[in-house]
C-alpha cells in the first residue's frame, strides 16, 4: 500500500464523522420528540405543561426532519460542477487509449473509463459518475456507469508539442490516481464534498436560498480534512508512478512549463484578437508548436528543446488531429472569451495563412474608425498642417466630418469634451481670411480658436485637403495641451465606454450571453478590463498602421508570441510603441512625425476604415 493512501482513508473518514454529526444534529428534535411522547404514554409525564411541550417539540422535530429531508435530497441530487471538454472516443484515437490503459496495467490500478480534451496545459481525473449527469445529457457511456473509473482529461496543447514518450511520463501519476479514488470511503467523502459544492449553487435560486447556509456551513466544517485527503491521494498517485519512466519525467515536467508559457502567450496575444473580431483560430493546438518553436529560437534558455520536433508527437496518437485541434480550439473561444458553442455566420473559423488579413488588418481598420467615431462626438481639432512659422494655416483645415456642430480646439476642450462656444462676431473676420487665403488669427493657446476653424471651414469647403479620417487629425487632436489633459483624457473615457457598450451588444445578441448560471462563460477570462490610456494607445498604433498600409506599401503580419504586427519590406518594425506612447502620455508628436516620415507615410492622405 502507497504511503499517502492511509492518511487519505483517514480525512475521508473524518469528512463523513462531519455528515454523520450533521445526520444526528438533524435527527436530535424527532429524538426528543420520541422520548416525550413515550413518557406521556406511560404515565411518566403527567400534568398539563408537558402535553404543550411535547407538542411544541413535535412540531419542531417535523419541520427540521423536512428541512433535513429537503437539505438531503438536494445533496445527493444536485449534479455537480462538470469540466466542459471535448469528448475523444476509442475511435478516434486507439493508440492514446491503448497508451493510458498500458500505463494502468503496468501501475495495477483501473484504468480510466474513458478520455477528453481540455484546451489548457492541465491533466487530472473526473469523476462522471453522478446520475444528475446521466439525466442531464452531460454524460453517457461507461463512464457514466454508477462505480465506473473516472474520466482522464488531459490538455490538448500537450498532446501537440510533447513527444509520445514525454506524454506518458506526464500521464503516469495522473492515470495512478485511479487507485486510491475507487476506495470505498475516498470515493463516499468525495462525493459528499461534490454534493454540497452543488448545493451551494442550488442555494442561489428562488425559493432555495436556505440550502446555501448550511451547505457553506459543512463545506467549511470538512474544508480541511478534504484539502489533506486529496494531497494523500496525489502522494499515493505520486508514489505509485515513482517506476514508470521516472528519469524521463523530469524533463517532460520542463515541457509542461515551457508549453504553458506559450499556450499563455497564444491565446492572450494571438487568440484574443481575433476572438474580439468575432472569428476563431481553428487550430490553436498547432499554433502553440510554432509559438514555442519561435519562443525556443528567441530565448537562450530554451536552446535544444526544437531538437525533439523530430520524434513522435503525441498528437500522432490521434486518428483526426486536425478536427480535435478545431473542436478544442472551439471550446477554448467559449472558456476563454465567452464565444458561442458553435460556429455561425457572425463566429466564423479563421486559418493562420489567412489571420494577417482577416483579423490583424480588419482590427486596425475597426480601432481605427472607432477613434475617428470618438472624435466626432467629441468635437475634436481638426489636423491642420502647420506652417512654417509654426501657425496653423487654412489650407488643410479638416472638418469634423459630420459632427454639425462647432468645432473645439484642443486648448478649449473641456474634460467632458465639449467644444468651447465663440462669439458670433469673430467668425466674420475668419471668413474673410480664409477667403483671402491669409493666415487665421490662432487663439491664446496657439492654435486656431473654435469659431475660426468653423469659418474657415464654412469658407473653403472646396480646398479641404484633409477630409475625411487622416492620421494628421489625430496628431492635432492629441499634440501639446491636449496630449496630457482635456481632450486625451475625454477621449480615452470616450474610447472606454464606446468598447464596453460594444461588448454589451455581442453579448445579449451573440450566443456568448445564452449560457449562464452554472455553465457560465466565460470561465476563465484572459485579460483584466484595459485603462482608457491603454485603449487610446491601442487605437492610436492601429490608425499609424492604417495609414502605414494604405501610404508606404506595409503589410499587416502576424508574430506567433506577440500577435499582429506591423511588416515593412517583409520586417516586422517594433520601435512604434514607444513613439506612440510619446504622443499620448506626453502630448509630443516629434518622435512618431520622424517615424513616419522615415518610412514615406502621408498624415495628410485619408485612411480606409471598415
Amino acid at each position: 500500500m502507497e504511503a499517502g493512501v492511509p492518511s487519505a482513508r483517514s480525512r475521508a473518514l473524518a469528512v463523513l464523522r462531519v455528515r454523520s454529526r450533521a445526520l444526528a444534529v438533524a435527527l436530535l428534535p424527532a429524538a426528543l420528540a420520541v422520548v416525550l411522547v413515550a413518557a406521556r404514554a406511560t404515565g411518566r409525564l403527567a400534568g398539563g405543561p408537558w402535553a404543550t411541550v411535547t407538542l411544541v417539540v413535535c412540531a419542531v422535530a417535523a419541520l427540521v426532519l423536512l428541512l433535513g429531508g429537503v437539505f438531503a435530497a438536494v445533496v445527493l441530487r444536485a449534479s455537480p460542477a462538470v469540466t466542459p471538454t471535448v469528448p475523444l472516443s476509442e475511435a478516434a484515437a486507439p493508440d492514446l487509449y491503448r497508451l493510458v490503459r498500458d500505463l494502468a496495467d503496468r501501475m495495477d490500478v483501473p484504468a480510466p473509463s474513458a478520455i477528453a480534451l481540455t484546451p489548457d496545459c492541465d491533466s487530472w481525473l473526473e469523476d462522471r459518475t453522478h446520475a444528475a449527469h446521466r439525466r442531464g445529457g452531460i454524460a453517457g457511456g461507461p463512464q457514466s456507469v454508477s462505480g465506473a473509473a473516472p474520466v482522464l482529461v488531459i490538455g490538448s496543447p500537450f498532446l501537440w508539442w510533447m513527444r509520445v514518450a514525454e506524454l506518458r511520463a506526464v500521464l503516469a501519476p495522473v492515470v495512478a490516481g485511479t487507485g486510491p479514488s475507487a476506495h470505498p470511503d475516498i470515493a463516499d467523502a468525495r462525493g459528499f464534498v461534490r454534493g454540497l459544492d452543488a448545493a451551494v449553487d442550488v442555494g442561489s435560486r428562488r425559493g432555495l436560498g436556505w440550502i446555501g447556509a448550511p451547505a457553506r456551513l459543512l463545506l467549511r466544517l470538512c474544508r480541511t480534512d478534504a484539502a489533506e485527503m486529496e494531497r494523500g491521494v496525489a502522494a499515493a498517485a505520486s508514489d505509485r508512478a515513482q517506476g514508470v519512466d521516472y528519469g524521463l519525467r523530469i524533463v517532460a515536467q520542463e515541457q509542461v512549463g515551457l508549453a504553458y508559457a506559450g499556450w499563455d502567450r497564444l491565446l492572450t496575444r494571438v487568440a484574443l484578437p481575433a476572438w474580439r473580431m468575432g472569428r476563431w483560430p481553428a487550430h490553436l493546438d498547432a499554433g502553440v508548436v510554432s509559438a514555442l518553436t519561435e519562443l525556443s529560437r528567441r530565448d537562450r534558455l530554451a536552446e535544444g528543446f526544437t531538437s525533439r520536433l523530430g520524434e513522435r508527437p503525441a498528437c500522432d496518437l490521434l486518428e483526426q488531429p486536425g478536427v480535435i485541434d478545431e473542436a478544442t480550439s472551439l471550446l477554448a473561444a467559449r472558456l476563454f472569451h465567452g464565444g458561442p458553442a458553435e460556429a455561425g455566420p457572425d463566429w466564423s473559423p479563421v486559418e493562420w495563412t489567412a489571420y494577417p488579413e482577416e483579423v490583424v488588418d480588419r482590427k486596425w481598420r475597426t480601432e481605427a474608425a472607432r477613434l475617428h467615431t470618438a472624435l466626432d462626438a467629441l468635437a475634436g481639432p481638426a489636423g491642420l498642417p502647420a506652417g512654417p512659422s509654426g501657425t496653423t494655416g487654412t489650407t488643410g483645415t479638416t472638418g469634423m466630418g459630420g459632427t454639425g456642430g462647432p468645432t473645439a480646439s484642443a486648448g478649449s476642450v473641456s474634460p467632458a469634451g465639449a467644444g468651447s462656444g465663440a462669439p458670433a462676431a469673430s467668425a466674420a473676420p475668419a471668413a474673410a481670411a480664409a477667403a483671402s487665403g491669409s493666415p487665421v488669427p490662432s487663439g491664446p493657446s496657439g492654435t486656431a480658436g473654435s469659431a475660426t476653424i468653423e469659418a474657415a471651414d464654412a469658407a473653403r469647403p472646396a480646398l479641404d485637403g484633409f477630409a475625411g479620417p487622416t492620421l494628421e487629425r489625430v496628431l492635432g487632436c492629441l499634440t501639446g495641451a491636449a496630449g496630457e489633459g482635456a481632450l486625451g483624457e475625454a477621449l480615452a473615457g470616450r474610447l472606454s465606454a464606446d468598447l464596453a457598450r460594444e461588448e454589451r451588444a455581442a453579448g445579449t445578441t451573440g450566443g456568448a450571453g445564452k449560457a449562464r448560471g452554472a455553465d457560465a462563460v466565460p470561465l476563465f477570462p484572459l485579460q483584466p478590463p484595459r485603462s482608457g490610456r491603454d485603449l487610446l494607445a491601442d487605437h492610436v498604433t492601429a490608425m499609424v498602421c492604417c495609414a502605414a498600409v494604405d501610404s508606404a506599401g506595409a503589410a499587416p503580419g502576424m508574430d506567433w508570441l506577440d500577435g499582429p504586427v506591423l511588416l515593412v519590406g517583409g520586417d516586422r518594425r517594433s520601435d512604434l510603441a514607444p513613439r506612440v506612447l510619446c504622443l499620448v502620455e506626453d502630448g509630443d508628436p516629434e518622435p512618431l512625425r520622424d517615424w513616419l516620415s522615415a518610412l514615406g507615410v502621408r498624415t495628410e492622405k485619408p485612411v480606409r476604415l471598415v
